[in-house]
């Protein structure tokens, strides 16, 4: 149960994420841009996840090292 919790509160935020960066892109970027908006935005998106990923990999081997 915790993990179907966590896993819809994940969800939520990566849609609040989504939102609110492809919002901000809009206001710096002219309009019109179509497919270099797109490429920033997933260059975005891919830097956060990379971020995330990388934190959460450190996290579970420190924690790997401390239970043994």
């Amino acid at each position: 149960m915790t993990a179907l919790a966590t896993a819809g509160f994940g969800l939520l935020a990566a849609g609040a994420w989504n939102t609110a960066i492809g919002d901000a892109l809009k206001t710096f970027l002219p309009h019109g841009t179509g497919v270099i908006y797109e490429i920033f935005y997933a260059i975005i998106v891919t830097l956060i996840a990379i971020v995330v990923i990388n934190a959460l990999g450190r996290l579970a081997d420190k924690t790997d090292s401390l239970i043994k």
